[in-house]
Parts: C-alpha cells; sequence; structure tokens
C-alpha cells in the first residue's frame, strides 16, 4: 500500500515544498492522533506540515470551484448565481480538505486490517521453519520476502535494522511499539521477551497462533451477532420498501393522471436509492469484517 493524499497529483516532498507559506498558519500541538497516525503510517512529514498541504489545497480548490461552478451557474441563467457559487465552492472544497484530513486514518486503519489478515498464515510460516532448525533471523528473511503484503514490509524493516547490526529483541519491540496493529504489537512483544528469557521460540509462536485462533472465534461471532441487524436493516430499506413504492407510485400515477416524464423520473429515482442501498450495505458488510480473517 502507498500513501498518496487524495485528490493531489505530485510527491509528497514537492507538497511539502509548495505548502511553507501555509505552515506557519497551522498551530503546534503535541500527541495528536493525526501525528500517530502520521508516525503510523511511516510518512517522513509532520502532523503541521500534513496540515499545510491539506489548507493549501482547500484554498486552491476552494478558487477553482468558485471560477467553475459560477461560470456554470451564470450560463444557465440562474438568478444570484454568485451567491450559489459561493456556496458550493465552499462546500465542496471543504469536502476535500476533510477527505485529505482524515486519510492519515483511513489509510492506517486499512494498513492494520492487512497486517492482521496475514499475520496467522505467516506465524505458522515461522514455526514450520522454526521445527525445521531454520535459525530465526533467517525466517524473518524468508517471510519478509514472501508475499505476505504489509506484513513483509514490517518485516524487512527488522531484517534491515537487525542486519546494520542491532540486536534483535530490541528491534522487535521498537517494531511493535511503533505498530498500529494490537495483535501485531502483542506477537512481537512475545517473540522478544521470549528470546531475552531463553524461551523455546517454537513454543512461544505456538501460544501466538493460539491465541490469535481463539480471537478470531470470538471476532466471527460478533461479526455473526453485528449481521443480523444488518440484515433486517437491509430486507426493510432494499425490498420491501422499493416493493411498496413501486406499488404505491402505480397507483398514484393512475389515479391523479400524472405525466409520463414525472413517473419515469420517480422509477428512475426510487431505482438509484436501492442501488446507493445496496452499495452501503456491501460498504458496511466489508468494514465489520473481521481483520484476523
Amino acid at each position: 500500500m502507498r500513501f498518496h493524499i487524495p485528490l493531489t497529483f505530485s510527491s509528497i516532498g514537492n507538497l511539502k515544498a509548495r505548502s511553507k507559506f501555509f505552515l506557519s498558519k497551522i498551530k503546534y500541538k503535541k500527541g495528536t492522533k493525526l501525528e500517530e497516525n502520521l508516525i503510523n503510517s511511516d510518512l517522513d512529514i509532520s502532523r503541521e506540515e500534513y496540515l499545510a498541504i491539506c489548507l493549501r489545497t482547500l484554498v486552491f480548490s476552494f478558487i477553482i470551484f468558485l471560477v467553475l461552478l459560477t461560470t456554470v451557474f451564470a450560463l444557465l441563467g440562474i438568478r444570484f448565481f454568485y451567491l450559489f457559487g459561493i456556496l458550493a465552492a465552499v462546500g465542496f472544497s471543504f469536502f476535500v480538505f476533510f477527505s485529505q484530513a482524515a486519510y492519515p486514518f483511513i489509510y492506517v486503519s486499512k494498513r492494520q486490517k492487512n497486517i492482521e489478515r496475514n499475520l496467522i498464515p505467516a506465524l505458522s510460516d515461522i514455526l514450520v521453519q522454526l521445527n525445521s532448525g531454520i535459525p530465526l533471523f533467517s525466517i524473518l528473511v524468508n517471510v519478509s520476502s514472501e508475499d505476505y503484503e504489509e506484513l513483509s514490509k514490517e518485516f524487512k524493516k527488522a531484517v534491515r535494522r537487525i542486519g546494520a547490526g542491532e540486536p534483535e529483541a530490541l528491534v522487535l519491540d521498537d517494531l511493535g511499539r511503533k505498530n498500529p496493529s494490537p495483535f501485531f504489537r502483542r506477537t512481537l512483544w512475545q517473540i522478544s521477551s521470549g528470546m531475552k528469557s531463553g524461551a523455546d521460540m517454537a513454543i512461544v509462536i505456538r501460544e501466538s497462533i493460539d491465541s490469535l485462533n481463539e480471537e478470531q472465534l470470538i471476532q466471527i461471532q460478533n461479526y455473526g451477532n453485528k449481521l443480523n441487524p444488518l440484515i433486517v436493516f437491509y430486507m426493510l430499506i432494499a425490498v420491501i420498501v422499493p416493493a411498496l413504492s413501486i406499488t404505491f407510485m402505480t397507483i398514484i400515477s393512475s389515479l391523479i393522471n400524472l405525466p409520463k416524464n414525472t413517473t419515469t423520473i420517480m422509477f428512475i429515482a426510487l431505482f438509484v436509492f436501492v442501488v446507493l442501498i445496496q452499495i452501503m450495505f456491501l460498504g458496511l458488510i466489508k468494514s465489520r469484517r473481521p481483520s484476523l480473517l
């Protein structure tokens, strides 16, 4: 996964250089959630620099939307087109600003789920290699080159630092401290504690896998409990309401003799509404999927 600020076309380095004017407008604040998300995203950018980029985009998007929308409203002959243009430009530009400001949280959340989804298969791979007598560092190198997506990238960081001469236990400890996933963090701490105490690493990894399997079962049960009200909501909004609406609109259009165009628009609006509900329902199902599955 690559971090790319939404609705921008340059690299983060170029955006930082272009936003220096707005940097002085941002008040310094330490220990915020945005700063934590930027650190977890492995970005060389501070909270103030990121907000300066968002503020610069807000100003430029307001100017662009103001010119475009005011021109469109003027060509359509709308009264007070300049007023509607300003209001619409403010709405669109603030939507762009909040999309960019919220993106680090969304990115970290996706990255966390990606790590946790690959965690049990990767630990099973590590356990097999440990039982085969392969040293732990060689196992980390092997896992870092496998296709475990974000998890492999995390192990690549560990391999790079260990190869530079840092102690394995301290590297894994520090890697867990900076990772957004609580399950991966707990696993790394168990491994580093086992290395410090001289425990059998195969037993430590096996216990970590058992713990994650138990957590996976709990997540599946909670997922099933969350699906029940969602299914009721889906049946009500996407099946019952449209069926009743079609019957109601058919009867009303016949009784009051609605024009053909009006009736067509009503049915098209109902169709669009049902499609949007379907998309929203799929998004809800996906967002509530257990992270360890």
